[in-house]
C-alpha cells in the first residue's frame, strides 16, 4: 500500500492541507512497517520470555495462597 500511495501524494507543495496529510500517513505507514519488522525479528523474545516466567511464578503463588485459604476453611469446619 505504500508503495502504490506514496507517489499520489501531494507533499512537495508547502505546508498545504494536503502536504500535511500526506506526511502523517506516511510517517503512520512507516510506524506500522517498523512494528511489523519489530515483531518479526522477534526483539522482545527476552521479554516475552520473562513476562511468561513472571506469570508462571504468579499462578503458582496463586495456587499455593487458594491451597492454604481451603485447607485452612476445612480444617476450620472439622472442629
Amino acid at each position: 500500500m505504500l508503495i502504490y500511495a506514496l507517489p499520489r501524494l501531494d507533499i512537495g507543495h508547502g505546508a498545504t492541507l494536503p502536504a500535511i496529510f500526506g506526511i502523517v500517513w506516511i510517517c503512520f505507514a512507516l510506524l506500522v512497517v517498523a512494528a511489523h519488522l519489530h515483531r518479526i525479528l522477534g526483539v522482545d523474545e527476552e521479554t516475552e520470555k520473562e513476562l511468561a516466567r513472571v506469570r508462571t511464578v504468579s499462578r503458582r503463588q496463586r495456587e499455593q495462597w487458594m491451597s492454604g485459604k481451603l485447607s485452612r476453611a476445612l480444617g476450620a469446619r472439622k472442629q
